[in-house]
């Protein structure tokens, strides 16, 4: 299952932006888990059971971890395979019934009306087809308050001008219809009707925002292109693409 870790820390320092040493700790918490498990026989996550996960909390328990560190390693295992049944890579979540206290409580820093102004008309004022496709994204994000994996997986038909929505599948595969204002609306107008058939070049992609190899637009790169505005307009926070989550939320 190392594999599965490496996807999954990938994933939630996406969504998460958690810190480096955080990675750090839930990537050991999970090569312990996934290594108590190969002792006993289970190299699967379809196979594990709640019950090989009581045995591992009392395992940490009995060498000695505090109840801050269990705690830690139940929500990574948790927040594991939530991310395996989410990604269709496992059928079950054995953690459902396993009750864990919420860690994640800090709120993330959150831009200003100028700040994200100004990373809009940084945006919208670099030439090329990927800054179109970057100022529509920037604005869709602003515009809906999506998650950024919301956004990667949106597609040409998810976008209804005329009613002004969008269809955007988020958690458990359950379907969102977002209203979206004109402006986000004409920027992602523009950018299909004039970048993205470049961009896709002689290819074939339903993903609305595509790299500039053609192909669908991956957490990572959003992550990239987010930080990459918010420096170029001077905004010194640490920024995430959760950050414009919650500046539309407070907006």
């Amino acid at each position: 299952m190392d594999y599965l870790i490496k996807d999954f820390i990938t994933y939630i320092s996406v969504e998460r932006g958690l810190a480096k040493n955080t990675l750090l700790a839930y990537t050991r918490d999970l090569t312990k888990y996934t290594e108590y498990l190969k002792g006993l026989k289970v190299v699967s996550p379809d196979k594990v059971v709640r019950e090989q996960i009581t045995s591992f909390m009392f395992d940490l328990k009995k060498h000695g971890l505090t109840t801050t560190s269990i705690c830690r390693n139940l929500a990574a295992i948790k927040m594991f395979h939530r991310f395996l049944v989410r990604e269709n890579l496992a059928k079950d979540d054995p953690t459902i019934l396993v009750e864990t206290p919420k860690l994640w409580k800090r709120i993330p820093d959150v831009l200003t009306q100028r700040e994200m102004d100004a990373m809009l008309a940084l945006a919208q004022e670099v030439k090329g087809h990927q800054a179109k496709r970057d100022y529509a994204m920037l604005e869709l994000f602003y515009a809906a308050g999506l998650r950024v994996s919301e956004l990667v997986d949106l597609n040409v038909l998810s976008i209804d001008y005329d009613v002004g929505f969008i269809r955007a599948v988020g958690k458990g595969s359950k379907e969102r219809i977002i209203p979206v204002g004109r402006k986000a609306l004409e920027a992602i107008k523009i950018y299909t009707e004039k970048s993205r058939p470049r961009l896709l070049k002689a290819k074939s992609s339903d993903a609305l925002f595509l790299s500039r190899l053609g192909k669908k637009i991956s957490r990572v790169g959003v992550w990239h292109i987010i930080k990459q505005y918010a420096r170029l307009a001077g905004v010194k926070k640490n920024i995430k693409p959760h950050t414009l989550r919650h500046t539309f939320a407070t907006h």
